[in-house]
């Protein structure tokens, strides 16, 4: 059950049984959590306030790698973990997750040196068991400008060359949850926790608003799992009996800004230091690069977080910095986001010092909750919990956790090795279906062995006149098949277009919020809402939000 049209029967379920766990937040740590725990075979069910994904989960810089910038900071443990759970991660969903080359130019006055960094990546590649092909060379600096002929040449005394893994953050959290679906979970977005019921002072169960309908459902669990991100504190402030602050949560803002290929011309990825220390990526992705990120204490509501004139234009010196050359400026960005990351409070560290580690608490009333945390990290985040449920509650039912070697929605049977082959496979089917070889195999992609249910839905359907035939096919699984329910959920969290690809967004909008109005069947209010909301959320992408006036 992952289709709006389960709804109904969802709240009814959700409503009528009491569950072994109950996770709150359907970002990439409650997705991960759900499907520890499901995969054990324990019940559970999972509710987020938005969207799954709509908060940090949507918002990264969509990498899976092992933090490099931890050996600075001398937390080897930590890279140690993330460095394997790259591996894991990439093999548990290989059409989600790409390996992808990272430069690392390094100068006469940088913070790096040929040699520390040698022997970092080095220690890198022996604490994240890195495969052999994939270890760290060391580059002269006439290699390093046969990559990047643009890159500046003053001062510059090589570079080192390692691999990270590129990823879709919102599509692998969706992947992970409709695993979890699999092994019978319960999931639901837009479902508000408003309240708290206790027995005895011990937390019972979840009053919970549909934000869609307006009903009220509770649901019973003997152990809730605060994992709602950036919206931790907010939570923690319903549970009564909580009487003292167990944690600071600081909350911390990354901006990322898009540039079209012609404009920053890089083949493959390039990690520099900013003028004040900072490590910033500028990514290729479908034609386009993508630049971040900030870090910067954020205090206003995480909810809706836009790009600062002064966040941009950090992003555009540091481009300036190392691509000397280029002329980069505020008209060339075409689209911006914005994360908020929660992290634990360390008293006089600056954002970019406090530590990404997890951390797990327990409130008086039973109410657990983690935060911090890395994208990386979340399967090894979510065995530790699920362990931690385990033992306290003595789940005698519970299995052995499974999911270091459990392939995720899409990547069932795949190889990395068989991968290519495999594309060029199900892009020579859709043929039948009316696509040509590029939009089939870029499906395939997208969707892995879940391309032929995209394909089924596709031969039972009249084509749509006003959408692109590959467009319209990602929408109807969208709908069908992974629980959208707004054109923003569909643009933003299904595709990334709005990120990626915003002018056809703007093209298509209108047919898009047409067809999900037939087929969900929105009131008039509801289409008028939607629309209102993704018209918005283009503005916001766009930077016709900020100060700047600068991308109008």
């Amino acid at each position: 059950m992952f289709s709006f049209q389960d709804r109904s029967k969802i709240l009814h379920l959700l409503n009528s049984y009491s569950f072994d766990v109950l996770v709150i937040g359907g970002g990439i740590t409650g997705a991960g959590i759900a499907l520890d725990a499901a995969s054990r075979g324990l019940s559970v069910a999972l509710v987020d306030m938005q969207d799954f994904a709509g908060g940090t989960s949507s918002r990264s810089t969509k990498l899976i790698h092992g933090g490099l910038r931890y050996l600075k900071q001398l937390e080897f443990r930590l890279v140690a973990e993330v460095g394997k759970e790259r591996e894991i991660v990439y093999e548990n969903s290989i059409h989600v997750t790409t390996p992808e080359k990272m430069l690392l130019p390094i100068y006469k006055d940088g913070s790096l040196g040929m040699i520390s960094t040698s022997i970092g990546l080095k220690l890198y590649d022996f604490l994240a068991r890195v495969r052999k092909s994939e270890r760290r060379k060391m580059l002269s600096k006439r290699e390093t400008l046969a990559l990047v002929p643009f890159l500046k040449e003053e001062g510059l005394l090589g570079a080192g060359y390692y691999v990270e893994y590129k990823t879709d953050d919102s599509r692998l959290t969706l992947e992970v949850l409709k695993k979890a679906v699999e092994y019978k979970a319960i999931c639901l977005n837009y479902a508000r926790v408003t309240d708290f019921i206790y027995h005895q002072n011990r937390i019972a169960a979840a009053k919970v608003r549909d934000e869609i309908s307006g009903e009220m459902i509770t649901i019973h669990a003997t152990q809730i799992i605060n994992a709602t991100g950036p919206w931790v504190d907010e939570l923690l402030k319903k549970d009564v009996p909580n009487q003292k602050k167990e944690k600071t949560l600081r909350l911390t803002k990354g901006i990322h800004i898009v540039l079209d290929q012609s404009v920053l011309p890089l083949e493959q990825a390039i990690y520099f230091d900013a003028k004040d220390g900072r490590m910033v990526f500028a990514i290729p992705r479908e034609q386009k690069i993508y630049v971040g990120t900030t870090d910067t204490f954020y205090e206003d509501d995480p909810i809706h977080p836009v790009a600062e004139k002064e966040d941009i234009e950090y992003l555009l010196d540091a481009l300036k910095s190392v691509f000397p050359t280029l002329s980069i400026g505020f008209k060339d960005i075409e689209s911006t986001w914005v994360g908020i990351r929660p992290l634990i409070y360390e008293e006089k560290k600056n954002p970019s010092d406090i530590s990404r580690k997890d951390e797990v608490w327990t409130s008086p009333s039973g109410l657990m909750t983690i935060a911090g945390g890395k994208l990386t990290g979340y399967r090894l985040m979510s065995e530790r919990i699920v362990d931690k449920i385990v033992k306290k509650h003595r789940f005698r039912h519970a299995k052995k956790c499974m999911t270091k070697k459990l392939p995720l929605s899409g990547s069932e049977g795949l190889r990395s090795s068989r991968f290519e082959d495999f594309l060029n496979k199900k892009a020579m089917e859709g043929a039948k279906y009316g696509l040509n070889f590029g939009d089939a195999k870029m499906l395939a992609k997208m969707y892995g062995t879940n391309i032929d249910r995209v394909f089924e839905l596709l031969g039972k359907e009249k084509a749509a006149e006003t959408l692109p035939k590959s467009l319209y096919a990602q929408l109807l699984y969208s709908i069908y098949q992974e629980m959208a329910y707004t054109p923003a959920d569909f643009f933003i969290r299904r595709t990334n277009l709005m990120y990626f690809n915003l002018a056809l967004v703007e093209q298509t909008k209108d047919a898009v919020i047409d067809i999900m109005s037939e087929r969900i069947g929105y009131s008039e209010s509801e289409k008028l809402f939607y629309t209102m909301q993704l018209n918005q959320l283009i503005h916001d992408a766009k930077g016709d939000g900020n100060e700047t006036g600068a991308l109008d």
